[in-house]
């Protein structure tokens, strides 16, 4: 009898999947239909799925994380790889650019300026959308290769696939008619996003690990698209950090592409 193949998911948001029914872990914001859970349901592995909502590479590495919604901690990430994993897929390395947090807080500012997460998140973001500079991009990419290096120290037989982030904005598709934000902020978010493209990229290269491009996966059904993958914003508190985040048909689509890459 062939045993299972043991799968680990470590990761952020864009691999927990906030928003997304139904939740697997609440205080993680992780969802039982994010691409990790569905790639094991088809493929009958084994899964354990690390990943939390708001996670930085550093919370993967060595640097507990406490939830964003309620009282609890979690342990770096790493720590719950075991050392017989057959396959560790990663997305992180967008919270260590702010991306999704700096397009909630330029959305909440226009649709929902009463929000009681501005004070708050204006505090994370003094001076706006912040730049993508190279120096932010070359350290994103050095804590990127810092996960890669761990999970390899600890689990070196295992398959380490990188998932980009899935295509939020796409110049020609989110304009401003179609999404919260302005020209020129669609513009520093969209640098973001790029950035984060190059750190995965740089990292992959680096460390000769397999990448799943996410990001081109998703060109055409970004937000403003006719079938969006990433969820538009929500304003509710009990939803909200779910916004510009996959939805379930973007989940699937990121799935769909790993059992390919993983028949290889």
């Amino acid at each position: 009898m062939t045993t299972a193949k043991h799968l680990v998911a470590l990761g952020s948001s864009f691999a927990a999947g906030p928003g997304i029914e139904p939740v697997a872990d609440v205080q993680a914001m992780r969802s039982s239909n994010n691409y990790a859970h569905q790639l094991a349901r088809r493929l009958g592995w084994q899964l354990s799925d690390l990943s939390v909502s708001g996670a930085t590479s550093a919370n993967v590495v060595d640097t507990p994380q406490q939830s964003q919604i309620g009282p609890g901690q979690f342990p770096p990430q790493l720590e719950g790889l075991p050392g017989n994993a057959d396959v560790v897929t990663v997305t992180v390395g967008g919270n260590d650019l702010q991306f999704s947090g700096s397009m909630l807080y330029t959305a909440l500012k226009h649709a929902e300026p009463s929000s009681p997460l501005l004070e708050m998140m204006g505090l994370m973001f003094p001076n706006g959308i912040p730049p993508a500079s190279e120096d932010v991009i070359a350290e994103a990419t050095r804590s990127l290769v810092a996960v890669i290096d761990g999970i390899r120290a600890q689990a070196p037989t295992a398959r380490v696939v990188l998932v980009d982030y899935l295509t939020v904005l796409e110049a020609d598709i989110s304009t401003p008619e179609a999404t919260p934000f302005t020209v020129e902020e669609l513009s520093k978010l969209l640098a973001l996003q790029s950035a984060i493209e190059r750190v995965f990229a740089e990292a992959a290269a680096l460390r000769d690990v397999d990448l799943l491009l996410a990001s081109e996966l998703g060109r055409g059904h970004s937000l403003g698209s006719a079938d969006p993958w990433v969820q538009p914003l929500h304003t509710a508190l009990d939803k909200i950090g779910g916004s510009f985040h996959p939805n379930q048909a973007g989940m699937t689509a990121i799935a769909d592409d790993l059992v390919g890459l993983l028949a290889d």
